[in-house]
């Protein structure tokens, strides 16, 4: 905690020494040393007021950090104003838990798309139907009820087999009409014409 403040005494014993909180009792002691040439009210260019409130806030410095047990103390202490800072500056558990609400008004830009996305939509539908009528599409058919329903066999493919002239419905649909001219084989690149 270098150059750190105390929460409750202002700048931390280490911030006035100008070391990390991992000094060792030499660093600590030759820090005293030269900041002591500088702020002694005796050799120092500062008004002596001044001078002797920092010479005796560097003293109680270095006797609180020089001594093992006080310097101790005072790391805990340090400890537990930094824990106390790091809980009243973090959001309570139940904050964190509470699921945040997406749900927003949608923007211009958002609405804008959506109209276009819509009018792609109907000209789609428009444009399908507007062809399938100009080609002469119908678009609603009715399934031929003119051939007469007997009584189906159990097995589809067996009804095909006997002969029977019933078919499965939609039969019609799949046989060419009778009129239509029938289309000749077409010829493979093997083969040869006569």
């Amino acid at each position: 905690m270098a150059g750190g403040e105390h929460p409750v005494t202002g700048p931390s014993l280490y911030g006035l020494l100008g070391l990390p909180s991992t000094a060792t009792p030499q660093d600590l002691r030759q820090a005293f040393r030269s900041l002591s040439k500088l702020y002694h009210p005796d050799t120092t260019t500062l008004p002596l007021a001044e001078a002797q409130d920092q010479f005796r806030r560097l003293q109680e410095a270095y006797l609180v950090l020089g001594d093992p047990q006080r310097r101790s103390a005072y790391d805990s202490q340090l400890r537990l104003a930094l824990l106390q800072r790091v809980e009243a500056l973090s959001p309570p558990a139940d904050e964190l838990r509470r699921p945040v609400s997406v749900r927003r008004a949608f923007s211009g830009g958002e609405w804008f798309a959506l109209m276009l996305l819509a009018l792609a939509l109907l000209f789609s539908l428009v444009l399908g139907l507007g062809l399938a009528w100009w080609r002469g599409v119908e678009l609603v058919t009715q399934p031929p009820l003119s051939t007469p329903i007997s009584a189906p066999a159990s097995d589809p493919i067996e009804r095909h087999t006997e002969g029977s002239t019933a078919g499965l419905p939609g039969d019609e649909l799949l046989t060419a009409p009778s009129d239509a001219p029938l289309q000749p084989p077409a010829a493979g690149a093997g083969a040869v014409a006569e």
